[in-house]
């Protein structure tokens, strides 16, 4: 069965890797009904393995490779094409409740972003409403105790997605079961200026001096003024659609981060993808900078 979400691996050059691509070419040749029985029987196994050792209790995931699955399916309407990667949160949210993941953030828009077509940052502001306000409203959300935040700069984001990220930060707020976070407007350098303005702020009304404030200056004390201060680090760190690196995401909290990429794109996304992130996630050997 041929992995589309993995870690990089070398590109085979011995026999054995063309005995594998035979029998991938010969796994694709099945039938349908016998298809979704490996498929479902291999999806079953890796879930034995997965529940079968500790689960990371945070895991940050960057949202890539709407435009890309946008190409290949034909859809040229910007809100329809990022309303298939909102609606594809619904999924991660079942699949993290069963497993026990505690904590999801998912990278939505950057300011980065903004340079890309008018029209596009439309589709993708107008996708996101629509999730959030449908989310406010969606009785499996209480049912499964998901609480929903935001995080980033909300000066970049029109009123009417602001509205509906109150709307459904008020709606969860007393649930504690799952916590998913929207990083939009999100960028990882921003964050970090942004909370050495806000340390610089508070020094200030603290009467400091510059050379008072420089001295009190450490990790602790910027990471108190990071966007959501109380939000643990992520364990594991997920980017789709085929592209390895991190873009800014989490700098400061991805420092001890485990790192796994895959190419499928983000709107289509499968369970078995999740599993095998989280599967890596539990064969590495994590030591902390040690």
């Amino acid at each position: 069965m041929s992995p589309s979400c993995a870690v990089k691996p070398a590109k085979p050059t011995s026999a054995r890797g063309g005995g594998l691509a035979l029998a991938r070419r010969g796994l694709r040749r099945i039938s349908g009904p016998l298809w979704r029985l490996v498929y479902g029987f291999y999806e079953r196994q890796l879930e034995q393995q997965v529940r079968a050792r500790p689960m990371p209790g945070h895991i940050g995931i960057i949202l890539d490779g709407n435009r890309r699955h946008a190409r290949e399916s034909g859809l040229s309407d910007p809100e329809a094409i990022y309303r298939l990667g909102a609606a594809k949160l619904d999924d991660i949210l079942a699949w993290s409740a069963e497993l026990g993941v505690r904590m999801v953030t998912l990278w939505v828009f950057s300011p980065d972003n903004l340079r890309r077509p008018e029209m596009e940052v439309g589709g993708i502001f107008g996708a996101v409403e629509a999730k959030m306000r449908a989310l406010a409203a969606d009785p499996h959300i209480q049912r499964r105790g998901v609480h929903i935040a935001a995080m980033g700069r909300r000066d970049l984001l029109p009123p009417a997605l602001l509205e509906a990220i109150d709307a459904a930060e008020a709606a969860t707020r007393g649930n504690d079961q799952i916590t998913v976070t929207l990083a939009i407007g999100y960028g990882g350098r921003e964050e970090i200026a942004d909370a050495m303005r806000a340390f610089l702020a508070d020094c200030a009304a603290r009467g400091l001096s510059t050379a008072e404030a420089a001295l009190q200056v450490t990790p602790e004390a910027i990471r108190q003024h990071l966007y959501l201060a109380g939000l643990p680090d992520p364990d594991l760190i997920i980017r789709t659609s085929g592209e390895v690196r991190l873009s800014g995401f989490m700098l400061w909290q991805s420092v001890h981060s485990e790192l796994y990429f895959c190419d499928v794109n983000w709107p289509v996304m499968r369970r078995i993808d999740y599993l095998r992130a989280i599967r890596a996630f539990q064969r590495r050997d994590r030591r902390f900078g040690g």
